[in-house]
């Protein structure tokens, strides 16, 4: 029972952290520097972090529960 929790715990951080990653990758194909404002660059940097982390995070919440509602399906023909 346990060990499946501790299963469940890191491969919901190994997610969060796969989609963080493919979301700071992805965002770096825009342009940021025309929508913010001159010599504002660690502010900018920080909204760079916080805009990856909320993206990747809900992607990644996403597939968690995608993959959590399939394993619960086959309950739908358990009849007992």
């Amino acid at each position: 029972m346990f060990a499946n929790l501790g299963q469940q715990a890191m491969f919901g951080i190994v997610s969060h952290l796969f989609f963080i990653g493919i979301t700071w990758w992805a965002l770096q194909a825009l342009n940021f520097d025309k929508l913010l404002r001159p010599n504002r660059v660690m502010q900018a940097r920080i909204l760079y972090i916080l805009l990856t982390v909320a993206i990747g995070s809900a992607v990644s919440g996403f597939f968690l529960d995608y993959i959590s509602w399939s394993n619960q399906l086959p309950f739908i023909f358990n009849q007992e």
